[in-house]
């Protein structure tokens, strides 16, 4: 849309534009269209989408290793933060871990 006047394309003048303008602005418009059509594809490749978060994803958990490995002290400290900042969640982790250990003992002791 143009912004002068709210219609689609340049501004309408009174002066009669030229071939070539018309040429250019038939130029740009595909240009512009073949974008969005690609843009438009990318977006529906599910199985592309996927596979780049999976990538990522393995990455950040690469990066992660090589910290832990390259200074696992500094690693323990970061996660000792963390649960002192948040400890609901790791509490929580803590009673379902201990509740199936339990479970797990008292099926042991029934056989």
């Amino acid at each position: 849309m143009d912004e002068d006047t709210g219609t689609a394309g340049p501004a309408m003048s009174d002066s009669p534009r030229t071939p070539e303008e018309i040429e250019a602005d038939i130029e740009r418009t595909r240009e512009e269209l073949g974008d969005t059509v690609e843009a438009l594809a990318a977006k529906t490749d599910v199985k592309a989408r996927v596979h780049d978060r999976v990538e990522e994803v393995k990455q950040d958990a690469q990066e992660r290793v090589n910290a832990v490995k390259d200074d696992p002290q500094a690693a323990g400290q970061t996660a000792l933060e963390k649960v002192k900042a948040n400890p609901v969640p790791f509490a929580v982790g803590a009673v379902v871990v201990l509740a199936l250990l339990v479970r797990r003992r008292r099926r042991r002791n029934r056989l």
